[in-house]
This record gives structure tokens, C-alpha cells and sequence, in this order.
């Protein structure tokens, strides 16, 4: 049998067929949420998927391992991309985070994950004998220069997912469980002074707002106030399709971002507690899929990528669910394969790519 077959029977398919019904499912949500203003989201989406499918394919086949060679000129390249974003970025929602490519855009800070992720893997797969606070100070490093560029433009949405996603790559990395703890100590302590002194007066807004919506429910309250009227009056079964007297349909939901932030909140109102409940299933089993792969990774790159690409897959899904019903504040993180956004599905295609490859290239399950 030829090798590339070989691989290709060799595939996760669970993992798979839940990636691609989500990725149609995420279509139709997009349309439901958008048929009766402008219908060219949804087709967008569908170009982007087809598109980036075949890249998805190529990753899944080659052996993971390429990352040894292709993480550090990938992370040059978000970093070139993030400074080109300085100067020639254009700004939207209040930050100046995507660069114009003729008939497309893209969002740099999102390359600029993945790659940092493949770079931290790579230097804590080949430094487990290097003392720990130089393990710590060279991660540092590395997250520091695009985390800082992210944060001028500001987007404070993507620096949060830096968080959890490195913590979970470096514990799993064998870095000592009290550097960990002290890290998460000094984090905390430093919150008041961030809130306080680093952010802009709208990002200090979503704060006040998420700690108190009642507040200023026709001002900065407005949007997550309308979510949870939207998400609550969908009752047990939900609307319907292209029901018109909904808050989507009637304008309450923001419409320039609902078919991304606010994706959850219109399958709520349209299909109610049971759509909601059969949707975050599908995403857990998602995600124990790819805990799975994590623990059956052959080695230490292969499970650290692995981890990586949960963390920051979860914390998306953790941040975009939250912020619908009030339990995060609003960060305007996507839900992946659900949400829209053309160069945040092609990350996510890259990332299920890889762990295809780490999944058939495992030689031995643990």
C-alpha cells in the first residue's frame, strides 16, 4: 500500500467527521444569522473552508515533525506581519489587528499564536536538561515581542489566549510545578495595575460592563444584555429557523459582529437549551478527542503541540461561550469552526492538520 494511503486510512476519522460537521454547521449558523442583511458571509466561509481544506489534508499527511525546520521561519513571518500591522494595518473595532492582501485580509495575531506555539514546543521538546529559570526566561522571550505587538494594537481578546496556552505547555514540559505557581501568583498580583493603568477606556468598559451589565443597559450593557434576552427566550426547543420575531432578526444583536462574537447567542434564540446543550457536547467530545492525541503522542514535540492547539482551541470556545451569557467578558475571540472569519479557519485547519500528524505518526499507543 502506498504510504500516503496508508497515513490517510490512518486518520483520526471521529475527530474528523466532528471537524467537518461543525465546519457545515458553522455555515448554517453563519446564514441563520445574517439571511436577512447580507447573505455573503456564509459564502465567504464556504470559500474559506474549501480553500483552506487541501492545506488541512497536506499538514495531516506529512509527519509533524517538519515543525522541527518550519516553527521558526513561520514565527519570523508573524512577527514581520505583526510589525507590518503597526504601520499598515487597518483598524477595525477599535484596533488596528488586520492587513489588507487585495481581495482578502488577514489577522496576523493569529499566525502569531500557531507559530509561537510550534516554536515553545520545539524549544521545550530540546531543553529538558536546561535549568528551569532559563527554560522560563527563554519562553518569555519568545512570547514576549509578538504578545507586546498584539497588546499595542490593542487586542486584548488574542493576548488572553497566550495565557493559558503557554502555563499548559510549559507544566507539560516538565517545568517545576512551584515556577508555575509562582507565576500565577505574580499574574494575579499584577491584575489591578493592568486594569487600572494598561488598558484603553472601551476595554476598561467591557470589564466594568461584565462585572455589572444592569449598569448601563442601553449604553456599554447593551450587547451582552440583548445576548442573554436572545439566548434565554429561545426557551427549551429553540425559535426556529429564520423565525422574524427574534433578536437577531429585529436588529438587537450587534449586527456587524454577531455572526462571529455573537454566533451562540442567535443558535440559542433559534434553537434553544436543546440546540446549545447538543452543540458544546459535540465541542467536549472535540476536545477530549485531542486530549486523547495529546496522550498517545509518540514524543515530547508531538505533545506539546498537541496541547497547545487544546488550550487554544478551548480557551476560544471557553472565552466565545462565556462572554454570550455573561460569564467572561467580551473579547471578540471567535468560536472555532462555528464562528466567522476567514484566517482564524485557516489557523484552525493548520491546527487539526497537525494533530492528524501527530495522530498518525504516533508508532506505539502509551
Amino acid at each position: 500500500m502506498h504510504p500516503i494511503l496508508r497515513n490517510f486510512l490512518r486518520m483520526n476519522w471521529v475527530l474528523f467527521g466532528l471537524m467537518i460537521a461543525l465546519l457545515i454547521y458553522g455555515v448554517y449558523a453563519i446564514h441563520s444569522a445574517t439571511w436577512m442583511r447580507d447573505q455573503h458571509f456564509a459564502k465567504s466561509q464556504a470559500t474559506w473552508i474549501l480553500v483552506c481544506l487541501p492545506m488541512f489534508f497536506i499538514v495531516s499527511l506529512m509527519d509533524y515533525r517538519w515543525v522541527r525546520f518550519g516553527a521558526i521561519p513561520l514565527y519570523v513571518l508573524s512577527i514581520v506581519t505583526l510589525i507590518a500591522t503597526m504601520f499598515l494595518g487597518e483598524k477595525r473595532y477599535g484596533a488596528r489587528s488586520w492587513l489588507n492582501l487585495g481581495p482578502a485580509s488577514f489577522q496576523p495575531s493569529q499566525l502569531a499564536v500557531i507559530a509561537g506555539i510550534m516554536t515553545i514546543a520545539l524549544f521545550l521538546s530540546r531543553t529538558r536538561t536546561m535549568p528551569a529559570f532559563l527554560r522560563i526566561l527563554c519562553c518569555g522571550a519568545i512570547v514576549g515581542a509578538p504578545w507586546l505587538m498584539i497588546l499595542i494594537q490593542p487586542d486584548l481578546g488574542s493576548c488572553i489566549v497566550w495565557v493559558p496556552v503557554i502555563l499548559g505547555m510549559m507544566f507539560v514540559g516538565h517545568i517545576p510545578k512551584r515556577w508555575l505557581i509562582l507565576m500565577l501568583v505574580i499574574a494575579f498580583a499584577l491584575i489591578p495595575l493592568v486594569v487600572h493603568f494598561g488598558l484603553k477606556p472601551y476595554q476598561y468598559s467591557r470589564i466594568t460592563t461584565f462585572m455589572n451589565p444592569d449598569a448601563d443597559p442601553q449604553g456599554d450593557g447593551w450587547n451582552i444584555t440583548q445576548s442573554l434576552i436572545a439566548i434565554g427566550s429561545g426557551g427549551f426547543t429553540g425559535k426556529g429557523y429564520k423565525a422574524p420575531n427574534t433578536q437577531n432578526a429585529l436588529g438587537f444583536l450587534p449586527s456587524t459582529i454577531v455572526h462571529n462574537d455573537f454566533i451562540f447567542s442567535v443558535m440559542g434564540e433559534q434553537h434553544g437549551f436543546l440546540g446549545g446543550v447538543i452543540l458544546i457536547a459535540a465541542l467536549t467530545l472535540l476536545f477530549i478527542l485531542m486530549l486523547a492525541i495529546a496522550l498517545e503522542a509518540e514524543d515530547d514535540l508531538g505533545r506539546l503541540l498537541a496541547i497547545g492547539i487544546t488550550l487554544l482551541l478551548f480557551t476560544h470556545t471557553f472565552m466565545n461561550l462565556g462572554m454570550t451569557v455573561s460569564l467572561t467578558p467580551i473579547t471578540g475571540l471567535p468560536l472555532p469552526l462555528v464562528s466567522y472569519g476567514g484566517s482564524f479557519i485557516m489557523i484552525t485547519l493548520l491546527s487539526f492538520g497537525l494533530l492528524q500528524s501527530i495522530w498518525i505518526y504516533r508508532r506505539s499507543p502509551r
